[in-house]
């Protein structure tokens, strides 16, 4: 119960109501069952935590696809077009632009303003590094890269999967990335557990971080940002980032912008040295998160046309 017409549904209800917080929401539904999961698991397999990441994959991932094949065969038995519309809910579900722009504004408005606690506090609820250290430039800089890696993980990648694969293959790759986001850490806590949950998020980002990509530099050329800059930037620097993907969305928004992404930053106190992106590029500025905001918004344009004219081809229009 799939076609291009859903996918605009989706679309569109994800760029005008997003993820109000007191809804229901798969991801939320999708962490809740990873929390207690991963704590079974680890009791029952305190010296396999491998194996475990491995069941808790399986669990989660194939959990989620099943459930959501399980969910639109069951509305369409019941009634065509509750078919539909579970398809197009499911499919909303999978998408963050509209998200992902509301807490880019909720953390530039409060900067503008000149009110860097507050910028901060806002910050520090879509990063995982340090905020209470950052400077404006550092605000900017950190919110710029959150904006460029969640292109790919919360809009490229979920379309791309959505106009292969339908929806059951979007849930499937939302719940592959939200466990990434829960146990795929190099820690002493997750560098078992969450091996498997770290290489299955390369793998489904593989392709959609260097479209990603492509695209950021075809929208670079569409607003007026550095094209030349953007290229060179992604095919010098992407591999300077710990991500095998991130680095693709980073860099090529940092080439276009003609400002530096990465470098120094604290986490848990610590201090990591991360490389720069775009090294030669200045700070970022008060007029470049608004630029982001613009050059990003064309590239979900872009990839919104492609991933249409993808599902129409394979899926068809009505």
């Amino acid at each position: 119960m799939f076609n291009a017409v859903v996918l605009v549904l989706a679309f569109v209800a994800d760029a005008l109501i997003g993820d109000p917080p007191t809804w229901p929401h798969l991801v939320r539904l999708m962490g809740w069952t990873v929390e207690r999961l991963e704590g079974r698991l680890r009791a029952a397999l305190p010296g396999s935590l491998r194996l475990a990441g491995v069941l808790l994959v399986f669990a989660v991932v194939g959990g989620s696809a099943l459930a959501a094949w399980a969910l639109l065969a069951l509305a369409a038995a019941l009634w065509a077009p509750l078919g539909w519309l579970m398809s197009a809910l499911l499919a909303w579900q999978c998408l963050a632009a509209g998200q992902l722009w509301r807490e880019a504004r909720a953390v530039a408005r409060p900067l503008e303003a000149g009110d860097l606690a507050l910028a901060r506090r806002r910050l520090a609820m879509i990063v995982g590094r340090d905020t209470a250290v950052l400077d404006e430039a550092g605000v900017r800089r950190a919110l710029i890269e959150t904006m460029a890696e969640n292109l790919n993980d919360g809009v490229i990648a979920p379309l791309f999967y959505l106009a292969l694969l339908g929806p059951v293959g979007a849930v499937a790759y939302k719940a592959v990335n939200t466990m990434d986001s829960m146990v795929g850490y190099r820690n002493q806590r997750y560098a078992q557990l969450g091996w498997c949950a770290a290489r299955l998020d390369d793998a489904a980002g593989w392709l959609p971080a260097r479209l990603s990509a492509l695209l950021l530099i075809a929208a670079a050329a569409l607003v007026g940002l550095n094209v030349s800059g953007a290229w060179r930037a992604t095919r010098r620097d992407h591999a300077k980032h710990t991500s095998p993907n991130a680095g693709w969305p980073e860099a090529a928004c940092a080439g276009a912008l003609e400002i530096r992404l990465g470098g120094p930053s604290y986490y848990g106190g610590a201090l990591k040295n991360k490389p720069w992106l775009n090294q030669e590029g200045r700070q970022a500025d008060r007029f470049d998160v608004s630029a982001a905001s613009r050059l990003l918004l064309m590239a979900c344009g872009l990839a919104g046309c492609l991933a249409l004219a993808v599902a129409f081809w394979l899926w068809g229009g009505f």
